[in-house]
């Protein structure tokens, strides 16, 4: 049976359900700097970006000017609650086991931050020196920049056509299938909404995954099917 080089796996509304703590922390500071956005509102247009990169979206936008401060004081009330409050997402433990081939973690947040949530979760042991945050990639790039996804897969001497790339946002299967690569989509995270689905199969996404348990078996049909073409 053909199997992929690689699978990555963001960790943000992925691995940990941490999307819907950080968007609800980040509206509320939006707000109040003045301009108003609800956690469902920033979660649906703005999931899988930095903080700063919402910031300078909603600036431009709205033309609302924020002070830099704010990106520091959003890292430091997030990073709190997400050390008391994270959870790993069901059925997540099963399903990054079940996948035998090389894995790794691509994401936005800090290095520092995906350890600790995965720490803190039980899925460290899964991804310990296979973690790669856009961020502390040569060009500093974050998704939707396929920057990190290729700093992984050159660090791994995977071929980017053969590796799966497991994502919740638009801007996350924007920059993996940049980068040429393969994605699934993943909707099964407090903060998905209506039509998140579709959204990443617009934006990409090869198909869509509510449940853990179907991954394995949507890996190796996929895998097939590109045998077969």
């Amino acid at each position: 049976m053909p199997q992929p080089d690689l699978v990555i796996f963001d960790c943000d509304g992925v691995l940990v359900d941490s999307e819907i703590i950080a968007a609800r922390i980040e509206a509320e500071l939006l707000t109040s700097a003045g301009y108003e956005i609800s956690a469902e509102e920033l979660s649906e247009t703005y999931a899988g970006l930095t903080f700063k990169d919402i910031m300078m979206r909603v600036e431009e936008k709205s033309r609302v000017p924020f002070q830099a401060s704010l990106i520091d004081r959003a890292e430091d009330l997030v990073d709190r609650r997400l050390r008391s409050d994270v959870r790993a997402v069901d059925g997540v433990h099963e399903a990054v086991a079940a996948v035998t081939t090389p894995r790794c973690v691509c994401s936005n947040s800090r290095s520092e931050r995906i350890e600790f949530m995965l720490e803190k979760v039980r899925l460290l042991p899964f991804f310990a020196g296979h973690i790669f945050s856009s961020l502390e990639t040569p060009s500093g790039k974050s998704k939707p920049a396929p920057d990190v996804f290729l700093f992984a897969a050159a660090k791994l001497q995977a071929d980017p056509a053969n590796i799966f790339v497991i994502e919740d946002s638009v801007h996350g299967v924007t920059g993996a299938r940049t980068a040429g690569m393969r994605v699934i989509g993943f909707t099964g995270a407090a903060h998905s909404y209506p039509g998140h689905a579709d959204a990443l199969t617009e934006a990409g996404a090869e198909t869509v995954i509510r449940r853990w348990a179907e991954l394995k078996s949507v890996i190796a049909a996929l895998s097939e099917w590109s045998a077969d073409a």
